[in-house]
């Protein structure tokens, strides 16, 4: 039998790598690749995307059979990058080079050089971790540092050590090739290669406007204004195309409608992700015959390094991206508007001078470059972790223990990502995946939307409604109202940019949770038409943004997170008392209803729905609080943080005693009644253990507050469910060390007996102060002829006297009353005598009869 084989395809390098920079590196390249590994270094233009993955086929296809992998961070830049390759090849898009993204797929059998997204590599590892069928992986653009791309690098280096024959290559424009190589291959043994730059010359400008770029609301029109001026202007000088940067898709359509009002025999494009393929590749592509009008393409930041525009010969770039921040405070993340970095600027500049002489024009000053960080952050530092949570627990490393990553995920955004698994239901308490984990993590989907579409489902919810709305929530659509249903219908009736992808993502979800799920393709209930089923799809992935309306007439939501935020003004959602969010915002002012966040797409919900889809927030609880002095009790159903109910109920010991010692922790010791005995005692039994130490014991504030189950507790029982009833001089007595206590009075007694035949209160220093004295008040006549100092604590301190004068006045400060007759004493009564001249003032203190009384009653 004569078996016929037919040989892989082999590219024609040279005509592929005519006139690019890296063909220079052919021979370097080649050598790494037939190592394993490697880190190629190449700033935009230098043709790395499309001649290094037909380099390694090739350098693979005597030894290896199996497709070669290319990671590209965007859809738009995987078409772009495929048909590119498959132009220089001759061969048709889908034959030698092809391309995969979600909800699309154009590969054949000979099919050599696959590109693909990081997300649907992601899924086909967890699907195969071995990756059979597959030579070799590039991944390209490493420097975006994006989390999947961050995974993908760590996930392949471990399947690499079991398939050695796998070839793993990282490339980028700028990035840190040691620790890349390190990750790549433990020794950092990986070779690197370093392709020269081949930017033609390229003039930089500066155009400020007058007014800041951003305030309060995000970027400002008067900026986009500006933005589009510049545009024009430098389009019509250059003679050229043009590829404008500003931050947001809403930015892209703004800054394109202006121009249009503007420039006459132009064609202004716009460029982001959430456009038709269609519209992408229109774009991207360049002018098709010499007779077509310039174009001005306005893009985000897809069009910064991973893909090449045609014909551009001006960059203006205004100089902002969107980044993800998460607001662990509001359990909130999304992305926000902020500077780009001075790395970003010069990608995009570089953009201008890739195929001739360019110019780049910032609108914003050189001092706003100057202070740009010099790179982005990396997005695992910032971004919700969820969805990359559930992917290390499906990948076996559940959250990244021991995983080689170039930036380890911040314990605190990892522990809150699995935390919200756990709470859906996709991870054990151990972080290990569960089998409902098992079936979302192989949807197209993230973890929220891919456990909403198969619960949803199984409580008789219509799977196509279902898809419908997950389709909406993982698409980045929105609804100026924030109406989630309102936006489904624009969808359905193709009057929503991007709805044929829409419709073609719902329609892929609707088949893969059909065969996924075990209920079936329909559900029978009457839910499964209503109004809120929408509401409840998204209920389902978030149900700690369940949301109740603060009150009637609000537009103010309190969440079952226990966070506030407000729907915008005039959202056709304020009329529902109940709602559950899918996306929120920060915000300030009136916008957010000094909520300090804003609703930017909800649903409607009834209270019925919302207590199904929240049933893991459902509990029941007595709470006791004080009010006027006396614990009050109630019986409280919650959903998260919303109260359901609330009936008073007659409080019991178990609810006054945690009450009233939870308002003592709150307020603080002074909450309690503290009598005169109770506040003498307390002052002895500190100085007593400042003085002595153990066992007496330790009286200080912080000290009584951290042990108030020692010594309170006990005497609560019977104090009802008062605070007044409280006794402090019965709870500090059962703190008294016995036997010692029998000295108490003897070591620290109340009272002095003095001269004069009266007993005098001491006055104990206060707990918290470490130096304080006891002190005897005591008018100087009551101690004439008084030598020695009384001492306490077998003579350990001295009283301290304040001598006092006949209206009780303060005379003399002294714990050494000898020294005070024999010197201060003469002072004293020169200034006195006249002052009180019914009060004894002797010559000589030491033989006057003590005395409280006057002069008069002496005599007689």
């Amino acid at each position: 039998m004569v078996v016929v084989t037919t040989s892989p395809h082999e590219f024609d390098l040279a005509s592929i790598g005519d006139r690019l920079v890296v063909s220079g590196a052919r021979a370097e390249l080649e050598h790494a690749a037939a190592t394993g590994a490697m880190v190629v270094t190449a700033p935009p233009g230098t043709g790395k995307t499309t001649f290094v993955p037909a380099l390694v086929a090739n350098v693979l296809a005597p030894r290896a059979s199996g497709r070669v992998i290319v990671t590209q961070p965007r859809r738009v830049a995987v078409r772009a990058a495929a048909r590119r390759l498959a132009e220089l090849d001759g061969t048709p898009l889908g034959g030698a080079a092809g391309f995969s993204v979600r909800g699309e797929s154009i590969v054949g059998a000979d099919t050599r050089v696959e590109m693909v997204t990081p997300g649907v590599l992601l899924r086909r590892l967890l699907a195969d971790p071995a990756l059979d069928g597959v030579a070799a992986v590039v991944l390209d653009e490493v420097h975006e540092r994006s989390v999947d791309g961050d995974l993908l690098l760590g996930m392949l280096a471990e399947v690499r050590e079991l398939r050695e024959d796998l070839v793993l290559i990282a490339m980028s424009a700028t990035l840190d090739a040691d620790a890349v190589a390190s990750v790549i291959t433990p020794d950092g043994s990986a070779p690197i290669v370093d392709i020269p730059s081949p930017l033609h010359p390229l003039a930089v400008d500066y155009a400020p406007h007058s007014t800041p770029r951003m305030d309060t609301r995000g970027v400002t029109r008067d900026f986009l204004d500006h933005v589009a001026a510049v545009a024009v202007a430098g389009q019509a000088d250059a003679d050229a195309d043009a590829l404008v940067f500003v931050p947001s898709a809403r930015d892209v359509d703004e800054v394109v409608r202006r121009i249009r009002g503007r420039a006459s025999g132009v064609e202004a494009l716009p460029l982001h992700g959430r456009l038709p393929a269609r519209d992408q590749d229109r774009a991207t592509r360049g002018r098709t015959s010499q007779g077509d009008a310039p174009r001005i393409v306005v893009s985000t930041s897809l069009a910064e390094s991973s893909l090449t525009v045609p014909g551009v010969r001006l960059v203006v770039d205004a100089g902002l991206s969107r980044e993800p921040r998460r607001d662990a405070a509001r359990a909130m993340s999304g992305l926000v508007t902020v500077s780009a970095s001075r790395a970003s600027a010069e990608q995009r500049a570089g953009r201008a001078a890739r195929q001739g002489p360019g110019r780049a024009i910032r609108v914003y000053s050189e001092a706003d470059h100057a202070r740009m960080p010099a790179l982005a952050s990396p997005e695992i530092q910032s971004a919700d972790l969820t969805d990359a949570a559930l992917l290390l627990a499906a990948w076996g490393t559940p959250s990244a223990v021991g995983m080689r990553l170039l930036t380890p995920p911040p314990a605190a955004a990892m522990a809150d990502a699995v935390a919200a698994l756990r709470a859906l239901e996709l991870v054990d308490f151990a972080g290990r995946i569960t089998p409902l984990g098992v079936r979302v993590s192989r949807l197209p989907t993230g973890p929220r939307e891919g456990r909403a579409l198969l619960a949803a489902t199984s409580m008789d919810i219509d799977v196509r409604i279902a898809a419908d709305t997950v389709a909406a929530l993982s698409g980045g659509f929105r609804d100026d109202g924030a109406d989630l249903v309102r936006l489904i219908r624009e969808l359905r009736a193709d009057r929503a940019v991007g709805s044929s992808r829409w419709r073609a993502d719902a329609r892929r979800l609707a088949r893969t949770v059909s065969s996924e799920n075990a209920a079936g393709a329909h559900g029978t209930g009457t839910a499964s038409a209503s109004f809120e089923a929408p509401g409840v799809v998204v209920a389902l992935a978030r149900p700690e943004w369940i949301a109740r309306r603060v009150g009637a007439g609000s537009r103010s939501y309190v969440f079952a997170s226990g966070t506030r935020a407000a729907l915008p003004d005039g959202s056709p959602l304020a009329a529902s008392e109940w709602i559950a969010a899918w996306e929120v915002q920060r915000a300030s002012g009136r916008i957010a209803d000094d909520t300090g966040a804003v609703i930017r797409l909800a649903a409607a919900l009834n209270e019925e729905d919302a207590r199904r889809a929240g049933a893991g927030l459902l509990k029941r609880e007595r709470t006791a609080r004080l009010e006027s002095g006396r614990v009050r009790v109630r019986d409280v159903e919650r959903l998260g943080a919303i109260v359901l109910s609330s009936t008073p109920v007659t409080a019991t010991q178990a609810d006054t005693v945690p009450a009233l010692i939870g308002h003592v922790r709150e307020v603080g010791i002074e909450a309690l009644p503290w009598s005169a005995a109770a506040v003498s005692l307390r002052a002895r039994l500190s100085l007593l253990h400042r003085e002595l130490g153990a066992p007496w014991p330790d009286m200080r504030t912080d000290t009584l507050l951290a042990r108030l189950d020692d010594w309170l507790v006990p005497v609560i029982g019977s104090a009802g469910a008062s605070v007044n009833g409280i006794d402090t001089l019965q709870a500090l007595r059962g703190m008294l060390p016995w036997p010692d206590a029998a000295r108490l009075e003897e070591l620290a007694p109340e009272s002095l007996n003095v001269p004069s035949g009266n007993r005098v209160r001491i006055t104990y220093p206060d707990p918290d102060d470490p130096d304080g004295r006891p002190v005897v008040a005591v008018k100087l006549q009551e101690v004439f002829g008084w030598a020695r100092t009384p001492r306490l604590l077998d003579g350990r301190v001295a009283v301290l006297f304040h001598l006092l004068s006949p209206a009780r006045q303060p005379l003399a400060v002294t714990d050494d009353l000898a020294t005070f007759w024999d010197g201060a004493y003469r002072e004293v009564r020169r200034q006195m005598r006249g002052r009180y001249p019914k009060h004894p003032w002797p010559e000589d203190p030491w033989t006057a009869q003590p005395t409280a009384r006057t002069t008069r009653p002496l005599r007689q």
